[in-house]
């Protein structure tokens, strides 16, 4: 037995696969499943061992901003400055729990993956059946498959009656596939249209079955998305890797300038101590300590924003993510749609004579005139209504989408099929394509045939109208057959239906098929969601674009997207046939005008994304079922179904909506813009900081001075007085156009002109903290000179908070609202300031000194100055934009 060299399953008959397994109709012998077990394993999903803490604690310590403070921390240590020391090392055990607590919560889709494995599986062995737990089935394996069973293996059908399986959850169609178990099809065929397959974790709605087991274990197509979502280790999320980059570059410039320093020092003969106290402090200056604590913060006031919206997120860095995506990547069945068949277009035989084909909403004013149509949906039919949920149907999803129209038309399925219950019935088959039940009606006994139109239309020799039942002509059937294929290139699903009225009930194997009289037909499609058209719309004013990623057919994927607004004169269509032969290269071209992918498999899915991703798209993956899980992994962020969606899913997604809707996810990428934007504004608040800390201390090592700033001073601005403002300005209002400006994408966190903001206004604070050192050491003395510089320092650090709001508009202009916790939290730090400058224990614990009326004035102004810069800039900038304006219009009326 040699599978390997063999062509797929579905290409070869019942009789080759036989003989190809070695196996029979009698199934498999103990013996032999018992040494193919030994030899293939249990047919069960392998499981990659969880990350022992250890590990995920030296993945947090080996961060570069990490390793640096580690340093100083020891450093600080050996020179017995131990409040820094305590500090710095307790800001790393924070950071280092933090991220070890958020790993530990993904670890579960594998096992959700495993819930979705059948318990049992009904096998033939040696001619006889049994039940055995399904881990222990193996190739070659005869099961048997009945109604509400869970497939346990890929199996290659050998018997199908009537046999109906639910695959969505691998293809994601939301009609249960028909199968046929004579089928032998090409090796290059779609995995949604394989019919003569069953797969791993797909449900029996209808008939019964059996098949021979040809995968097991992590060879099914669910173990191959086990494998994926194992192999695939998703990567960093845009912020991390801006984070990451901040931190690089600091590191760079933090080790030239110690480098720098040490050379100085050692030219100037300082002694080798105070130098390592000088590079503990700058080591500390570079690192913007506060910067991970206060970004985790926003995003954890995000989430809390975000689930009131009904988006519930999982992972912190999804939130910054989500306001950054360029692009999101929707799966059609239950996200763009309802999941649920509705019947959209009916026409009774009237409509068809006057070649038209009523909506749903129209038939509704006439109802009468669809009487016969109606009762023949509702009788002939057999999915009912759940009694403790009314609005749930049970039954195949096609059956169940007509009774709904019954009651929108007047009528009840349930009262009439109480009157008239079921006397007889040739139930559905797929070779026949139609069923048909009879029923007594005033006394007089009545078959309704229900099937599809091209299988019914040629039984049919008559035509029900208003004005009674009359022949019908070869003109009439062309007429309703050009109808009916106008729906189906609507992506309809188009059902026929048929009476009789009979003498006396059937008897065994009589056909009453024939010399019927058409009634109607419906057409009927998994719709839209109503509300999803305008989200895709704001999605696009916002330079996002929209593709749909569906295992459905062509003709219905492009029919959504039309509806919705996806798919434009412009864009392209790409199925899984066309894209399996495409290389990467190909892929990276064709991604950039398609807008919808159908018939894909969950590999094709992934292969989008990831072609997405190396056009530099931050793209949000949407989507329901197990087929989807890859793709949700590897995309930037994962969006998952919390009503209809899997477990698998939702494991391994970033972000669950509660209510399964696509607008939510516009309203969260307007909170995510908003806390990008935040902390783009934290970034830029404390770097500015950090610049003013680094350019403090080298100019003073340039001339030979002291140290104006030590290792206490630097730690106690960036974690008491600047966190608290950063915290604030995390919660700053949004613009009112947040969301007319196009998504930023990968790349680095210093948009445009921010690199020279963070530098003049750094460069800027470090003059005026050196210049109020200068006067300080000058006329006192050089504690009294620390002081003021610690001082000036950090009310300036303080006092720029409040024209962080804008880049350009003045510090007392507020986009919708003032921000009440700014200025909370500036009295707050101030009482901080106040503490440690007029408490003499803490005086003396941080190398500080009371100041004089003269010198708290001194640093006042110095503060204010640096408010005064910022303010300055941002007329100038105001100006220019004005100028250009005004040189624009004078261009155009020239």
């Amino acid at each position: 037995m040699d599978n390997q060299k063999q062509p797929p399953s579905y290409s070869q008959t019942t009789n080759e696969l036989f003989s190809n397994l070695e196996t029979s109709s009698s199934g498999l012998s103990e013996p032999e499943a018992e040494r193919r077990l030994k030899k293939y394993g249990p047919n069960a999903l392998a499981e990659k061992p969880p990350k022992s803490i250890l590990t995920m604690l030296k993945e947090q310590i080996i961060d570069p901003m990490i390793l640096i403070l580690l340093g100083a921390a020891a450093f600080s240590a050996i020179l017995n400055e131990w409040v820094e020391a305590g500090v710095i090392f307790f800001i790393v055990v924070v950071n280092s729990i933090i991220g070890i607590i958020q790993e530990k919560k993904a670890q579960s889709s594998l096992a959700a993956l495993k819930t979705m494995s059948a318990a049992t599986a009904t096998v033939i062995r040696d001619g006889m059946e049994k039940i055995i737990p399904a881990s222990e089935l193996v190739i070659g394996d005869l099961v048997s498959l009945a109604s509400g069973d869970m497939v346990p293996a890929d199996l290659r059908l050998t018997q199908s009656a009537n046999l109906k399986i639910a695959e969505a959850s691998l293809t994601g169609e939301s009609i249960a596939s028909e199968k046929n178990a004579t089928a032998v099809l090409s090796p290059d065929c779609p995995l949604g249209d394989r019919k003569n397959m069953a797969y791993t974790s797909s449900i029996v709605t209808y008939g019964r079955g059996s098949g021979i087991v040809t995968k097991t274990g992590m060879d099914t197509e669910i173990g191959q998305i086990a494998g994926m979502l194992e192999n695939d280790d998703a990567g960093d999320t845009p912020l991390k890797r801006k984070l990451n980059a901040v931190g690089k570059i600091l590191t760079i410039i933090g080790l030239i300038i110690c480098v720098l320093i040490f050379a100085i020092g050692s030219f100037y003969g300082r002694p080798l101590l105070p130098q390592f106290l000088v590079a503990i402090s700058l080591a500390i200056s570079i690192i913007p300590e506060g910067l991970p604590a206060t970004a985790t913060i926003i995003m954890a006031l995000g989430v809390q924003r975000m689930a009131k919206q009904h988006a519930l997120i999982k992972k912190l860095p999804a939130v910054e993510t989500l306001g950054n995506a360029t692009v999101i990547c929707s799966d059609k069945t239950g996200t763009l749609t309802l999941n649920k068949m509705t019947v959209t277009h009916l026409a009774n035989g009237d409509d068809f004579l006057n070649k038209k084909v009523l909506s749903r909403e129209k038939a509704n004013k006439d109802s009468n005139s669809y009487k016969q149509l109606i009762y023949a949906s509702s009788l002939c039919n057999d999915a009912s209504f759940n009694l403790e949920n009314p609005k749930e149907v049970i039954g195949d999803p096609t059956e169940g989408a007509l009774l709904p129209l019954a009651h929108d038309l007047g009528y009840s399925a349930l009262n009439l099929r109480k009157e008239y219950p079921r006397l007889s019935e040739y139930p559905f088959d797929s070779i026949r394509k139609r069923m048909t039940t009879v029923h007594e009606i005033n006394n007089e006994y009545i078959a309704y045939t229900k099937g599809a139109l091209d299988e019914l239309l040629p039984l049919c020799d008559y035509i029900h109208t208003n004005n009674g039942t009359r022949k019908l002509t070869k003109a009439d059937k062309d007429n309703i057959l050009a109808l009916s294929h106008k729906m189906s290139d609507q992506a309809l699903r188009v059902l026929g239906f048929a009476s009789k009225n009979i003498l006396n009930l059937p008897q065994e194997d009589e056909d009453i098929e024939q010399h019927l009289v058409f009634l109607g037909a419906v057409g009927m499609i998994d719709p839209a969601r109503d509300e999803v058209k305008a989200s895709i719309k704001m999605a696009r004013e916002a330079g996002i674009k929209t593709i749909m990623i569906t295992g459905d057919h062509k003709n219905t994927a492009v029919a959504i997207a039309k509806n919705l607004g996806i798919y434009t004169n412009g864009n392209t269509v790409i199925s899984g046939t066309e894209l399996n032969e495409m290389t990467d290269k190909q892929l990276d071209q064709a991604v950039k005008s398609a807008t919808v992918f159908a018939r894909v498999s969950p590999n094709d899915k992934l292969r989008i994304i990831q072609s997405l991703e190396r056009n530099d798209e931050v793209v949000a993956m949407t989507g329901d079922g197990v087929n989807d899980s890859p793709a949700l992994k590897a995309a930037d962020i994962g969006v998952a179904m919390g009503i209809g969606g899997t477990d698998v899913a939702k494991d391994v997604s970033d972000m669950i909506l509660l209510n399964d809707s696509f607008t939510t996810i516009t309203a969260a990428i307007k909170e995510g813009r908003k806390v990008y934007r935040n902390i783009q504004k934290v970034i830029q608040f404390l770097l500015v900081g950090n610049i003013a800390e680094i350019t403090t201390l080298f100019v003073a090592t340039i001339f030979n001075w002291d140290p104006p700033l030590l290792a206490v001073h630097i730690l106690w601005v960036n974690l008491a007085t600047a966190s608290l403002p950063a915290l604030a300005l995390g919660v700053d209002p949004a613009s009112k156009n947040i969301m007319k400006h196009k998504p930023v994408k990968t790349g680095t966190l210093f948009e445009r002109d921010l690199i020279w903001r963070v530098i003049s206004q750094g460069i800027f604070v470090a003059l005026m903290t050196l210049l109020a050192y200068w006067i300080g050491a000058t006329f006192d003395n050089p504690i009294a000179g620390q002081t003021m510089a610690f001082c000036v320092l950090a009310l300036s650090q303080m006092l720029r908070a409040f024209n962080q709001h804008s880049n350009t508009d003045p510090i007392w202009v507020r986009g919708n609202k003032m921000n009440v916790w700014l200025i909370i939290s500036f009295m707050v730090s101030a009482a901080l300031m106040g503490i440690i400058l007029f408490t003499p224990n803490l005086q003396s614990l941080f190398h500080l000194t009371a100041l004089s009326s003269k010198q708290w004035l001194v640093v006042i102004i110095l503060s204010l100055f640096s408010i005064l810069q910022v303010e300055i800039t941002k007329l100038i900038k105001r100006l220019s934009r004005v100028r250009q304006k005004d040189r624009k219009l004078q261009t155009a009326t020239d």
